[in-house]
């Protein structure tokens, strides 16, 4: 087995950095990853993407990256068919790799475990969020393509997920084996010792599940302290990204950058002292990663199988005050602010090689 195939619906801005007007999701930033892992690792690695602009068959740094369809293409209804699901197993078929690996949950779940199914091809899905496995809860529009992401996630040869946590609700709810495979990070680029005269940041597609207007509240009542927001509009959530951009304009200690490149956001964090997350639903954010291999502490609501405190990452408080309590806590005490940076940064750097999750999903393929 030595040709694999990522399918990645919102891979296309990770690809082509220069598109600013697409967000960039955490699955598209895994994937990338993970993509170039497997191409350092001698195999023959392909992308299958949904594009905005043009088609897009190309290689990149050596991954071949083939565009099923255009997401504006076609004609309502009929386009579920053609192009999408049409395209889609178009250049699934074209690929012809041995492996095929597919998240975030989506109708792509679907085709590609149907495809795979057809050609006796190994089907890999990954879990992208808590509610990836809670039937009904996924952030999936339509009922029938959430029943049709359900029969890919119980026709794959391997579920992945991200936490414990994830693996208990798949066997409580599917009755699902999975494997739990740890996430991949980028090692920093940039310095980790220069200045860091950002207090707060927020990092995340704007969306209400997200919940930027807790950020909102907090900088309110925080009125001292700095915070820069970073996130783009997400499609049919226009209107409440203008919202949230209406509220930031109105508080003086509050940045409102919008959807800035990923490697923009890397140097926004190397220069922050923490990092907020007010999110209500995640399965194990990306930004985390890249706060904590850059010293970062985080401060979420959020704790993917309790790492935050098991191992001294930041801090997780349960209401809004105690929020703004340990912001205030690690803005005012350096010290302790820095300790928690060396052990995230140490923590970051031992757990999450690309690498490593390479070697372990051709392990798991190969069991």
């Amino acid at each position: 087995m030595n040709r694999i195939c990522l399918v990645g619906d919102d891979s296309y801005s990770m690809l082509y950095p220069s598109n600013d007007t697409t967000p960039i999701g955490g699955e598209a930033v895994q994937q990338i990853l993970l993509a170039r892992a497997f191409t350092s690792l001698g195999y023959k690695v392909s992308m299958v993407i949904r594009s905005y602009e043009e088609d897009k068959d190309e290689t990149i740094d050596g991954i071949k990256v083939l565009s099923a369809f255009r997401w504006d293409d076609g004609i309502p209804i009929i386009r579920f068919f053609h192009p999408r699901a049409s395209g889609m197993i178009r250049a699934l078929n074209k690929v012809d790799a041995d492996i095929y690996y597919q998240s975030p949950a989506s109708v792509s779940t679907a085709l590609t475990a149907a495809f795979c199914r057809w050609r006796h091809k190994k089907f890999i899905f990954r879990v992208a969020s808590d509610v990836d496995c809670i039937p009904g809860r996924q952030l999936i529009n339509f009922w029938r393509d959430r029943k049709l992401y359900e029969y890919g996630l119980r026709n794959a040869d391997l579920v992945a997920v991200q936490s414990r946590y994830q693996q208990q609700l798949l066997s409580q709810h599917y009755g699902l084996e999975s494997a739990v495979v740890n996430m991949a990070m980028q090692m920093p680029e940039e310095g980790l010792d220069g200045e860091r005269d950002r207090d707060v940041l927020w990092v995340s597609n704007l969306k209400p599940v997200k919940r930027p207007d807790r950020l909102i509240s907090v900088a309110k009542r925080l009125t001292d302290v700095n915070f820069t927001m970073i996130g783009g509009a997400i499609r049919g959530e226009e209107n409440y990204y203008a919202e949230i951009e209406r509220q930031a304009s109105k508080l003086r200690n509050v940045r409102f950058l919008g959807r800035v490149s990923y490697r923009e956001v890397n140097q926004y964090l190397a220069k922050s002292k923490v990092l907020l997350n007010t999110s209500d639903i995640e399965g194990f954010p990306n930004t985390f990663l890249q706060a904590w291999v850059r010293k970062v502490p985080v401060v979420s609501f959020f704790d993917p199988d309790e790492i935050i405190v098991r191992e001294g990452l930041g801090r997780r408080p349960v209401t809004e005050d105690a929020m703004c309590s340990a912001l205030r806590e690690l803005l005012d005490d350096s010290r302790t602010r820095k300790q928690i940076g060396a052990t995230a940064h140490s923590y970051a750097v031992r757990n999450f090689s690309p690498i490593a999750g390479a070697r372990r999903y051709i392990d798991l393929c190969s069991t």
